[in-house]
Formats: structure tokens, sequence, C-alpha cells
């Protein structure tokens, strides 16, 4: 009698699943019985599949390898060095197809160094100080430490010299100590790191320094001396000392940890990259030793930021760029630098934004100049400066296709305004009501602040629809602060609804709103709301600022309002905690973006004593369209800084 071999139909490969036997389904009738050839070599083809899935597993769990992505066998073509002026044109060629010539140009690079070697990193003492087993240095191009005590295996650290910097994993629990060692030994000053600790729930990096206090680790004393959080990146300065064989001096050694660079990916815009290389060059000392640069395996990320830095300045230098050759080059110091097309693509998208709009940032004490030559105050109407500027943000393009939400028949009803669409990559979600679809949306967006992503909620005006749907973000984003910047009738036209009581309570759905107080301030009125959510009776104070003084057509009269308010604001929101804030005028993009935009810049003047208005609008406008909506509105931003700097003119009240 022939076997019957059940096989489960989703285990079964594509070709060999209509023969696969599967249980009854309803009335169905079981699939017809397969030749014993035939089940005999599909349990062959299945077994073959579990075994690989485990050991892919197994390596990835439990050896904690790096994937590396497979090659094209040809790496003979090469890719010549590229114009700057041609540097647009090069990659929307490269862009189109999704990407297509990226992909082969990525895959013609190089993997390895034909003459490379890793004896020192494979020898028995050295191969637990790898934090991945398939990511090594070359024995020509490592970092090679002193020997402590004549163990010969105690000069090894998984380090490689990179176009005058030290690149490194992320240190590993036991090989902190040989990473401040390095970091005494080679003189560093500078710290880059461009990874997270933990992403996505995988350690990527121990921690090697301390959170406050001073801790020593080998022989190096590390204490904290300052750090700074801002949105893209934080700042921390340690006093490093070597505190054997007597008496060393301690150094200042800077660390700028980027913290928006996804792990497998890479960030949604290149300008927080852009600022965050420029902030490195600033700190570096030119007499101090090679910067240390680290992301988990110290080859994707580390190449990238490598690769970026040297090109703007071959950008520079020569007026031309050569990626292909660079990476090419680096590789052979150490393999597999630049470790996905993403990233390879990446580093084109960075250098042009950086040709397209250049340096845009300002010391306050240039912003006088600055703004002569964007007015040409010779002949006050002339305005081409400014116009040109503000021009480069409104070629921007909108991103349509990632509207899809908001554009839904179901959700078209709750937008003020057809053209101002949240993007659904950082629209503000609600929870869903129980049984009824498309109950998570709402006109608004999530816009990132100074120090906090996300710090603002860029909304519209609520409609008398959405009034419900306004009070259940502001639950449910346990919002304390909103800032209306637009009056509920403007011209004879509707351009919010009032979703406040002008006294005692209204009720919304679930939530109940109470007036608590009303005060009339110099430009602004102030109300305190109590919020109340009424299944649980739970209760939360908000503070409505509402400013008075800004036509839906033109700017405010002067600046010192909008200082006066941004200040306010500012101050609750220390007090409550630093939740969102509901920034809101009719349709949610010319004065709340103008709004958000002086906040940031003004937080960063008071913080740095540098602004950039040009680069602030811009990554605005890519978060929510036409955010800053007109020339008028961009110029009144960098009139208020003006006021703000003439306000306070001894710099030291920035701080």
């Amino acid at each position: 009698m022939m076997n019957i071999y059940y096989i489960p139909s989703w285990v079964c490969p594509l070709p060999l699943r209509p023969y696969a036997l599967c249980c009854r389904v309803g009335s169905g009738s079981p699939r017809p019985r397969m030749g014993q050839a035939v089940q005999k070599m599909c349990v062959c083809v299945c077994v073959c599949v579990c075994v690989c899935v485990c050991v892919y597993i197994y390596y990835i769990v439990y050896q904690q390898t790096v994937v590396l992505l497979p090659r094209s066998s040809s790496t003979s073509k090469t890719y010549p060095p590229i114009p700057v002026d041609s540097l647009e044109e090069e990659y929307r060629i490269r862009l189109a197809d999704d990407g297509k010539l990226f992909r082969e140009e990525f895959n013609s690079l190089p993997g390895s160094s034909p003459q490379g070697s890793y004896e020192e990193a494979n020898k028995e003492d050295n191969k637990e100080k790898n934090r991945y087993p398939n990511i090594l240095p070359y024995d020509h191009s490592r970092v090679v430490l002193s020997l402590l005590d004549g163990h010969t295996c105690s000069d090894y650290i998984n380090a490689s010299y990179i176009d005058q910097k030290c690149c490194v994993p992320g240190p590993k629990q036991d090989t902190v100590a040989d990473f401040w060692r390095m970091v005494w030994e080679q003189k560093t000053a500078t710290i880059v790191m461009l990874t997270n600790l933990k992403e996505r729930k995988e350690e990527k990096c121990q921690q090697y320094w301390p959170d406050q206090g001073c801790w020593t680790y080998g022989n190096v004393r590390v204490a904290v001396e300052d750090f700074t959080v801002l949105v893209d990146y934080t700042i921390r300065k340690f006093c490093v000392q070597y505190v054997s064989d007597g008496g060393w001096a301690p150094r200042l050694v800077t660390q700028l940890h980027f913290t928006s660079w996804p792990d497998f990916g890479v960030p949604f815009s290149p300008i927080g990259m852009l600022k965050f290389l420029k902030k490195v060059k600033a700190v570096n000392p030119s007499y101090a030793g090679p910067i240390v640069v680290h992301c988990s395996a110290g080859v994707g990320r580390t190449g990238t930021f490598i690769v970026i830095d040297a090109m703007i300045d071959m950008m520079h230098a020569e007026q031309k760029v050569d990626v292909f050759g660079f990476v090419s080059r680096i590789r052979d110091q150490r393999s597999q630098l630049v470790q996905t097309d993403m990233q390879y693509s990446f580093i084109y998208q960075a250098l042009l934004e950086y040709y397209l709009y250049g340096d845009t940032e300002l010391d306050v004490s240039s912003l006088e100049g600055h703004l002569q030559k964007l007015h040409n105050t010779s002949a006050p109407s002339d305005r081409i400066g400014l116009e040109e500027e503000f021009k480069k943000l409104t070629n921007m393009r909108i991103m349509k296709e990632n509207m899809r939400t908001g554009n839904l028949p179901a959700n078209m009803k709750k937008n003020r305004v057809l053209q101002i669409i949240p993007y659904d990559f950082n629209r503000v979600i609600l929870s869903m009501k129980r049984g009824q679809e498309f109950t998570d949306y709402i006109n608004a967006s999530f816009i990132d602040g100074y120090r906090q992503k996300d710090y603002f909620i860029a909304t519209q005006g609520p409609l008398a629809s959405t009034v419900e749907d306004f009070w259940r973000m502001v639950w449910e984003w346990k919002c304390h602060s909103i800032v209306m910047l637009t009056e509920l009738q403007e011209r004879e036209q509707d351009k919010c609804f009032q979703y406040w009581p002008s006294e005692d309570a209204v009720t919304y759905g679930d939530y109940s709103v109470e007036m608590k107080g009303d005060t009339l301030c110099d430009t602004f009125s102030l109300r305190d709301l109590v919020l109340t959510y009424n299944p649980d009776k739970q209760t939360r104070l908000v503070r409505h600022f509402h400013f008075h003084g800004w036509p839906e057509i033109g700017i405010p009269a002067d600046g010192k309002g909008m200082i006066e308010i941004i200040a306010a604001v500012q101050k609750q929101q220390q007090q409550s905690g630093n939740h969102p804030i509901v920034v809101h005028c009719s349709a949610g993009a010319g004065r709340t973006g103008t709004f958000i935009a002086l906040s940031n810049i003004l937080e960063r003047v008071k913080a740095e004593g540098l602004l950039d208005v040009f680069q602030t609008v811009k990554s605005l406008r890519m978060q929510r369209p036409h955010m800053v909506q007109t020339v008028e509105q961009y110029d009144f931003c960098y009139r208020v800084v003006q006021d703000f700097v003439d306000i306070f003119s001894d710099y030291a009240n920035f701080k």
C-alpha cells in the first residue's frame, strides 16, 4: 500500500502546493493525493527550507552577524567623478525606476580588499572582542593599541584607520576599556556616535559613558562635564584622564551622538545630518588626533558619514564628487563600508542638498547685514534676494502620494482646505472608535521642535463636525497648551468653530470643556480650560493662548507680541511637562508654520547664538505642505529674530 504524506500546504514550496494534502475545510474535499516521488521531494524541500531558516536564525540571534547583501558577479564597471553642476541631473537619472541605477552602481563596488587579511582579528584571544564575527579590521589598516603588561593580544581592537578617522563598532561590555584606551592613545578629542544603544529591542552598543559623575574604564577615568539634547543629536562633554603611571593632564572629549538614524534605513531628510556634520567639524580642534566614528558594526552608517564628509570637502576643493571611487578606496581599508544601496543613495541625496542650498546658517551678529542683502536697502522696492530665497522653498515638491489617508472619501469632509492635508508618515493618529471605520483621522501633523521630536501638533481650526475629534486629540496626546492664531471670523468668513465655552461648560461627545479663567494680555487672550474625559471623570488643565492682530492676509504689525506669546507658551510647557503643543490657524499651514518656525529659531538663537531661517522653514515644509505660506510670512521670521536680538542686545541674555 502506498504511503500517504499529510503536509500542510503553507510549508510546501510554491510549485508543489497544489499537490499538498490538507485537512477538510467546511464541506470541501481534500486535495488529490500525489505520487510518492512528488511527496518525498516535497518533504525534502520543506526540511531543507526549515534547516536553512534555523541556521539563519541561529546566526542572527546567537552569533549576531551582520547580514551582508549579495553583490553582482561583475565588479569591473566603474563610474567616473561627477562635476557639481551635473549632480542634480545625475541624481535624477539614478533615482528613476525605483533607484535601479543606484542599485547597479552600489553592486558594482568591490566588497573587500583582495590583499586584505584578518590574522589578528581571528586569533582566539581576539574573537570575543568583535561585536560581529563577520565584520573585522584588516591587518594592514587596523588601529594598534599599546601592549598591556606584555600580553600579546592586548594591542587588538576592532578598529580601522579610514580617511584620518578611527572607525570602530559600538563597544561591547568587555571592550569599553579598550575603546577609551584607543581614545586616549590616539589623542582623540571628538567621538561621533551614529547608533542608539538599543534599536528594535536589540543591543547595538554598550553605554560606554556614565550618566552622571565619573567612572573608570580600565586605566581611563571618564567624568561627565555637560550634555545638551537636541532634536537630531545629543552633545556630551567628558573630562578624560589616564590614571595609571603618574600624573597625566586631563583632556576634554566631546561626543556627538546622532539619534535620528534608523537601523537598516536612512534619515527621512539629510538636513539634520548636514547640520550634525557641521557641528562635528566645528567642535573638533585642529590639534586633535583622529575623530573616532562608530555605529553598531562600524561599517554602514559609519561609512556613510565618512563619505558625505569627504565628498563635501572634494566639492569645495575640486568642484566635483567621486562617490564610487572614494567608497572603492576606503573599502581597501575596511570591508563593507556603506552597507546598503539605500545608504549609498542617501550620500548622493545629502550632497545634492548641500550643493543646491549650501550653508544658510547665520551667527546673530551677521543677521543685520544678511537682511540688508535680502532687502537691498539701497532700493527698498527691490526684494529679489528675499523672493529668490523663498522661491527655493516653494519649488519643493508636495508629496501627494503620501496623503492617501486624508484623501479617502470618508475623510475628505474633515479637511477645511483640500490643498492642506497631512502626510501619512507623520499624521496624528487617534484611537479608532469601536465599530466605526476612519475615526482615527484628524487633519493634524506632528512637527519637530528644536530639542524634541513631535513637539508640535500643527492642525486646522476645527470644523463644527470635527470639534470632538479635536478635543479627543488633545486628550489622547496629553496636550496642555493650545495656540490659536486666527479669529473665529475673518473678512466675514468662518475660519474656526468656537471649540471652547464662552462661560460655564460645554460637552462634545465624551469630552466636556469648562472655562476657569479668561485674561486679556497685551496681544493675546489667555484662557484656562478644564478638559474632562466623561467616561472616567478624569480632568486636565489646558491653557489656551489666542493671539490677536494677525490678519489672514498679511503679518502682525510688529514682532514683540510674537516674542511674548512664544515665551509664555514655553513657560507653560516647562510647568506642564513638555507634551505636544497644539498650534492652529484656519488651515493649519501659513500662520501655524510661521509660529512653529519662530519658536524653533528663537530657541536656537538663545541656546547657540545661531539661526537658519531657510532650513528651518524647509524642514517644516517637508513635514506639512505650505508651512510658512507667503514671502511676507517668511520675511516676518527674519524680522522677529532681529527684534529679539535688539531687545536682548547683550549676548549674555540669550543664555
